[in-house]
């Protein structure tokens, strides 16, 4: 069963649409939302497990100019 979390990522002043652009191109990436509030973009992420959400996070998303800080939340079921 995937493992499906959602990225809030808060981004550098000017930077939220590059942002959202460059995460919308990564492979694991199902949506991605330019909101309002406390965070600019909610993503959701789809994987085969918790490694492969924490490497996408850590080692793609992190990375991305603009990306100021992220939160993710796991989805634990309904």
């Amino acid at each position: 069963m995937a493992t499906k979390a959602y990225l809030l990522v808060e981004t550098a002043v000017g930077k939220t649409r590059d942002v959202a652009t460059t995460l919308k191109n990564l492979e694991g990436i199902e949506t991605v939302d330019v909101v309002t509030g406390p965070y600019d973009i909610i993503a959701m992420i789809s994987a085969d497990d918790m490694a492969v959400v924490g490497n996408l996070v850590t080692g793609s998303i992190h990375t991305v100019p603009g990306v100021v800080r992220t939160v993710t939340c796991v989805a634990v079921g309904a």
